[in-house]
């Protein structure tokens, strides 16, 4: 099944600039997985996205407890250096959590012919799963990859990965490590 890899919010101001050393420390975890994943995607032909936070400054999603980061422009808002970003991989910036909200990447998939949509990066619970449920919205296949995505917290990523395991969507939208998907 044609597979894409929708990498999620993997910025230089959540891995190289945040002033949260865990926070940083827990993305960079998943560094390895995801240029793991890249590869094997890029040598098989699936298309890679690296789908990243482009807020503008004031953007009502800092009127929360989440602070201003990642401003379309900056530094920050860069894929991280740590990845490895290859010609003919794509930058997608978004303005939301989900990588489809009012950006093409619909369009993008069926252009390509992609069946299925594996998404990794950060943030678990959030930008990772809005994601992979759009994606289904979207009538594609999705894989959250449990080791090549992360949360704050252990129990925030396993208890939301844990949630949809056995969910009444599988096979449509399931749970993998990187291992398993590229066994497929």
């Amino acid at each position: 099944m044609k597979t894409a890899v929708v990498v999620i919010d993997m910025v230089k101001d959540s891995l190289e600039l945040s002033p949260h050393p865990h926070l940083a420390e827990r993305a960079r975890a998943v560094v390895p997985a995801i240029n793991r994943l890249n590869a094997e995607a890029r040598r098989r032909g699936w298309p890679v996205i690296f789908s990243t936070d482009s807020f503008l400054p004031g953007d009502p999603l800092f009127r929360g407890r989440m602070k201003e980061h990642s401003l379309r422009g900056t530094e920050g808002a860069e894929v991280t250096g740590l990845l490895d970003f290859e010609p003919g991989d794509v930058w997608l910036p978004k303005r939301r959590m989900s990588a489809f909200f009012k950006t093409d990447l619909d369009q993008s998939l069926r252009l390509w012919e992609v069946q299925r949509v594996a998404v990794c990066g950060v943030m678990t619970p959030y930008c990772v799963l809005t994601t992979a449920l759009d994606a289904v919205c979207h009538d594609f296949f999705a894989v959250m990859v449990e080791d090549a995505c992360n949360a704050p917290r252990d129990e925030m990523h396993t208890g939301c990965l844990d949630l949809y395991r056995k969910s009444p969507l599988r096979p449509i939208l399931t749970v993998q490590n990187v291992d398993q998907l590229l066994a497929e």
